[in-house]
């Protein structure tokens, strides 16, 4: 493959994104939303001890893609406003929340503009789910974004792959977890990837992706320069996603994949919480 020029990341991976839409909304069980008005994404479900009441509060779901932890969210009673750079992610999002009668508010922008489409200031929390942060290059520009977004005292949520789950490399023939890929924050990583993380047939039509690893001392220092105060920080021995071979992980009764064996080796996701100072 022709070297890539990393500075168009955002390009690859919106088309990459895109790509995804048509395969995530027939994989992601949206008919659970709309048969049953009390269902909740698997995502929020798991952190809702962690997460706390949200009723009344408005809150701002960034990289939002097809809705499903927005309208959650909006299920619990928050004024929810969804983010996403994929306009086509955003169009089944808005029908997602229409048809599970939520008042949604969708806006289309990468997460670094969120600022020239958002009230600065206006948001008592800003949400971010699984996957997220591995698409963004510095999170010190992610964190200036969040501390703008919130309120004095409001809240960042965010549930993570971990980072040591990024730097594995993609399942061997001889099932060896390996480190591979950078832990620490770099200039990106080009992968090409024909499948997304849901069963579907066909290929995706554009199958290339640039993915950054931001270390977890990298992510409490920008929120601590952004001038927010960690309040939470719990790592998981589950992912909501099968990110290894099917013979090395067992699908629990909550949807989440932990590994069959040594489950305390690896730390597979985390869950954070940081106040606006």
């Amino acid at each position: 493959m022709e070297p890539i020029d990393l500075t168009e990341y955002e390009r690859i991976n919106k088309a990459n994104w895109d790509s995804r839409v048509q395969h995530h909304e027939q994989g992601y069980g949206l008919t659970s939303f709309t048969d049953d008005p009390t269902h909740l994404s698997q995502v929020v479900k798991f952190d809702l001890p962690r997460l706390g009441p949200v009723a009344d509060l408005r809150g701002v779901h960034l990289q939002c893609h097809i809705g499903t932890d927005t309208v959650s969210l909006a299920r619990l009673g928050a004024r929810m406003t969804g983010l996403d750079f994929s306009g086509p992610a955003l169009e089944v999002a808005a029908r997602l929340a229409r048809l599970s009668d939520q008042q949604i508010d969708f806006v289309e922008s990468d997460v670094y503009a969120a600022g020239r489409h958002l009230p600065a200031g206006e948001f008592d929390f800003v949400y971010t789910g699984v996957g997220a942060l591995c698409w963004l290059p510095s999170v010190d520009r992610w964190a200036q974004v969040v501390a703008a977004l919130l309120k004095p005292g409001g809240f960042l949520f965010i549930r993570e792959g971990h980072p040591v789950v990024w730097s594995l490399c993609d399942p061997r023939p001889d099932r060896a977890m390996v480190i591979e890929f950078p832990y620490f924050e770099t200039d990106g990583t080009v992968f090409v990837e024909e499948k997304s993380y849901v069963e579907h047939d066909g290929v995706l039509d554009a199958p290339t992706i640039v993915s950054f690893n931001h270390g977890l001392a990298e992510i409490f220092n920008a929120l601590w320069t952004a001038g927010l105060t960690i309040t939470l920080f719990e790592e998981h021995r589950s992912l909501p996603w099968n990110a290894f071979h099917d013979d090395a992980v067992v699908e629990g009764a909550d949807g989440e994949f932990r590994l069959k064996e040594g489950s305390e080796r690896i730390p597979l996701s985390y869950t954070l919480r940081a106040v606006k100072n």
